[in-house]
């Protein structure tokens, strides 16, 4: 199976606290979330990432492998891992530690050879685009896919890492992108002072031909295409949490259109809806497969 849809970013190991002074440590990332989804929806896809050579590392390798990732495109290095601590969900607060970890030394020049040229659709977003020297190369890497001609969807995916200096970054990708996945919660923080109309309006205005998934958590999203916009509610299942729901949905539309690439935009949402959905049904970042989503959809 070809490689066509391509996800550079973040992998990371998430310690979360629960009742008490108990610690559970999950694997995840955004990017490798979506990732995942993709794989396990039936697409080729490679997970073009630097995880750590040691328990967190491997976990990440491991569960990539599960999932069916290309794994020439994942990169063990003898770094430190990543870990984003989080000692309250509700209200939400996190912190990452990752000073010189793996993931800052993702090197590009070990990509497989000739990756480019079976990859249809390259995914970049989170917190990857903030940390540097990382930033920087995928930016890099990001002007190179699309002089190449090959489609780009980014999800800015808001982390408090984002401040003023990332604007210039938001600004660029929404430039590269055809197709831009943002929720109501990213509006609000990386647009502040502006309603979500006036937000999306600014968003439009730096990436005028993109394609933009908008996500309003139990609210609904909206496709807004070149030729008008599509909205539909969310799938009415039983939520067991709704960690990784955002990363389902990119994952879910950007294998519709992959493999539907004639279906009309409101199938692409409705897909996305779906995987959306299924994620949502399980705890941690569940990734969907195609049967369930098909199930789903009736």
């Amino acid at each position: 199976m070809s490689t066509r849809f391509v996800v550079f970013g973040e992998a990371l190991t998430d310690f979360i606290r629960e009742e008490g002074a108990q610690w559970r440590a999950v694997a995840g990332g955004s990017c490798w979330n979506v990732a995942r989804v993709g794989a396990r929806l039936g697409v080729g896809t490679g997970f073009a990432g630097a995880v750590s050579r040691d328990v967190f590392g491997d976990e990440l390798a491991r569960l990539s492998a599960e999932a069916g990732l290309d794994l020439l495109f994942l990169q063990q290095v003898a770094k430190s891992p990543f870990l984003a601590i989080v000692p309250s969900r509700h209200p939400p607060s996190y912190f990452f530690i990752g000073d010189d970890s793996a993931d800052l030394h993702f090197d590009p020049a070990r990509l497989p050879e000739g990756w480019l040229d079976d990859a249809q659709t390259v995914h970049f977003g989170s917190i990857s685009l903030v940390r540097q020297p990382l930033a920087g190369q995928l930016l890099t890497l990001a002007r190179q896919v699309k002089a190449a001609g090959r489609a780009i969807c980014f999800d800015p995916n808001h982390r408090d890492l984002m401040d003023e200096h990332y604007t210039s970054t938001l600004k660029t990708m929404a430039g590269l992108a055809d197709y831009i996945k943002i929720s109501d919660e990213d509006l609000a923080k990386l647009f502040p002072g502006q309603d979500a109309a006036q937000a999306l309006a600014t968003l439009r205005g730096w990436a005028p031909g993109a394609q933009i998934l908008f996500t309003r958590g139990g609210d609904g999203m909206t496709l807004l295409t070149a030729d008008g916009a599509y909205s539909r509610p969310v799938f009415p299942v039983t939520v067991a949490d709704t960690v990784g729901a955002g990363d389902a949905s990119m994952g879910g539309w950007m294998t519709s259109q992959l493999t539907r690439p004639d279906a009309p935009p409101a199938a692409h949402l409705d897909f996305a809806a779906a995987a959306a959905a299924l994620a949502c049904m399980h705890h941690g970042a569940y990734a969907p497969t195609r049967e369930e989503v098909e199930r789903l959809l009736g």
